[in-house]
């Protein structure tokens, strides 16, 4: 995700896969994974702030660096999120993984909305298990 505490993550993606986490898991999926580039600090701040624990499906974690951001080729690059001070980020980006190996990858940006602020849907919960369901 672009980064920890933004109102499109925090109020419309993570809530969505965590209401989601019964149908995820009946799906097959053992864990979902959200990253951004932060440092572990401040994922383990919003973890908290979203009610994520022990029992749940998600697992935050950070990528300080940008390694991981990098090595998929989704770095945020757009000059109008980083004028906006959103420098360093990553694209809003969901993968599905099975085995190591990338089943499907969905990006939310579109010219008039490179964050994906306004239309995140391709990498929410339900457009992911819509994916999960034709793979099967």
């Amino acid at each position: 995700l672009p980064g920890a505490f933004t109102p499109t993550c925090s109020n419309t993606q993570v809530p969505g896969y965590l209401e989601k986490q019964d149908e995820l898991k009946a799906a097959g999926i053992d864990e979902v994974l959200v990253y951004c580039v932060n440092d572990g600090a401040v994922m383990k701040a919003w973890a908290a702030d979203q009610k994520i624990n022990h029992a749940s499906l998600l697992t935050f974690m950070g990528d300080p660096t940008s390694a991981l951001t990098k090595a998929l080729g989704m770095e945020l690059n757009h000059p109008g999120p980083q004028g906006k001070g959103l420098w360093n980020r990553c694209k809003r980006h969901a993968l599905y993984v099975v085995d190591g190996k990338v089943k499907a990858v969905r990006i939310s940006e579109a010219d008039d909305d490179p964050a994906g602020d306004d239309r995140p849907e391709a990498t929410c919960a339900p457009a992911m298990l819509e994916i999960v369901s034709a793979s099967e």
